[in-house]
């Protein structure tokens, strides 16, 4: 399973956490765990390399956590883009809720 964590300041999103693997379907053909894929890199690309923000991140097998400096996560492109993440993401753990969980942490800093 899946499990994502978004991290909220002042009901704007600082961060993000990815952990697991779906088991949806064998490695190489699982659309769930592409899907999600999919959402957090390119999260995680336009933070970093389009709008060149002060992050922490870290990236491992079925493991993706993302940080936002405490000014940067304020960002109003930043917002846009983890907003569009945060909805692809909700969508991806409603269709398929036996293998994504979410959950949203709150006041992180």
């Amino acid at each position: 399973m899946i499990k994502i964590t978004i991290f909220k300041k002042d009901d704007l999103i600082a961060g993000f956490q990815v952990k697991g693997h779906s088991g949806y379907a064998q490695e190489g053909q699982d659309i769930v765990c592409s899907g999600v894929s999919v959402a957090t890199q390119m999260a995680l690309l336009g933070l970093k390399e389009i709008l060149n923000l002060d992050l922490e991140s870290n990236i491992d097998d079925g493991f993706l956590v993302v940080r936002l400096d405490k000014k940067e996560y304020q960002n109003v492109s930043a917002q846009v883009l983890l907003r569009s993440m945060e909805k692809t993401l909700e969508d991806i753990a409603k269709n398929y809720s036996k293998f994504v969980k979410m959950e949203v942490r709150r006041d992180v800093y």
